[in-house]
């Protein structure tokens, strides 16, 4: 009998750890997963465990060479003369033991996802773990080792013959992604980011539109600083309706970085859990509608993790199980739970606070130049219909 939806989870994925004080932190996947247990959205019966992608499904998007280096980095065997060739032993991404197989694992969960959807076992899945958007062919980059989405991509487009409408709503563009199918016409990248005036990577301008044949399949949004919820998603539903409507994808895979709020402390965004409560249940609308339902969601960013990520990834596996977003206080044992462990006070309602901010002076000057800028991003399909 196929499920609603799956969430891949086991604490094998807790394995991708930089340091305790790095701000990449799973710890966010465990509170999210709890955050939902105790609010009796997901049971034992609706978690499958990731498998450990094989080097083959790796070399779909790595090189052997850098999938070689690293291994031998994970056993202590190579050292920072290895960071400006292949991004590892750097600030961002250092080096840890057991690199490889955690890594390995981030993306064979986000495989899992795929395979339990295209052969109908469930009709959405979800990998939290997943979402490492910046990893490239041979280099690691922004906290991400491989890239679990590239490998995904590739993995539905040779088993499952399929067109990937692939969208990223993270803070931070997409970029590994995107230049992995920056001339493959069977793929469309859609982003949404914070410009990278000041922001890494310092790509995803709107003139990034593919190359060759693949050139009208890249779309890109570049979002001002202080970008507020109505003008991050004005643009999140007209230009996901209208390149869903341009590409006509078999599958939808959606990058679900939570790193666009108010709190976060990585990202000039002024987002609020608003935002989180809607990009899924847009996603899934558009998954039936073009789809038949093929809906695959990977984590991200979000670095917050005790403010933000497990109010708003909830809202993922909520609206794949097409349950009512929440309202109120936050489950009271979730609260006793995490609360100790947290730096900051944890917010105790499923809303954010208002007002969460001071007024914004800049708001209809930035909005204006959102839209402008989304008329320029969309532009080249309008023309065509």
């Amino acid at each position: 009998m196929k499920k609603d939806a799956i969430f891949v989870f086991s604490e094998d994925q807790l394995g991708y750890s930089f340091s305790d004080t790095h701000p990449f932190n799973q710890k966010r996947i465990v509170m999210t997963l709890d955050l939902l247990r105790k609010i009796h959205a997901i049971h034992d019966e609706d978690i499958i465990a990731p498998r450990m992608a094989t080097d083959s499904e790796l070399l779909l998007a790595h090189d052997e060479k850098f999938i070689e280096i690293v291994k031998k980095a994970g056993r202590g065997e190579v050292g920072k003369e290895v960071s400006d060739i292949y991004g590892i032993g750097t600030e961002d991404t250092p080096i840890f033991q057991g690199m490889h197989e955690a890594s390995a694992t981030l993306v064979g969960g986000t495989l899992t996802a795929v395979d339990q959807v295209m052969e109908g076992h469930a009709r959405y899945a979800v990998n939290l773990g997943g979402g490492l958007h910046h990893g490239f062919q041979g280099k690691a980059s922004g906290f991400c080792v491989y890239n679990d989405s590239s490998v995904a991509i590739k993995y539905l487009q040779q088993k499952y013959n399929a067109r990937v409408l692939y969208v990223d709503t993270d803070a931070h563009h997409g970029d590994g992604v995107q230049w992995t199918f920056y001339d493959d016409p069977s793929v469309c990248t859609l982003s949404i980011h914070e410009t990278g005036r000041y922001l890494f990577p310092g790509t995803g301008n709107v003139t990034e539109r593919g190359n060759g044949p693949g050139y009208g399949r890249s779309f890109n949004f570049p979002i001002d600083a202080f970008t507020e919820d109505e003008s991050f998603l004005d643009i999140y539903r007209t230009s996901l309706r209208e390149i869903a409507a341009f590409f006509k994808p078999d599958v939808l895979l959606t990058q679900n970085g939570a790193d666009a709020h108010f709190f976060d402390p990585l990202t000039h965004l002024y987002g609020t859990m608003e935002i989180y409560k809607q990009i899924p249940r847009l996603a899934r609308e558009i998954a039936e509608e073009y789809c038949e339902g093929r809906w695959i969601a990977v984590g991200g960013g979000g670095y917050d993790i005790w403010r933000v990520v497990p109010r708003a990834w909830s809202q993922i596996w909520l609206a794949m199980k097409q349950l009512p977003s929440p309202s109120g206080d936050l489950p009271k044992d979730w609260l006793d739970e995490w609360q100790p462990q947290s730096p900051v006070p944890l917010i105790g309602t499923w809303d954010d606070p208002t007002p969460l901010y001071e007024p914004i002076p800049r708001k209809s000057e930035i909005t204006e130049k959102n839209a402008q800028m989304a008329n320029r991003a969309l532009h080249i399909i309008r023309n065509e219909s």
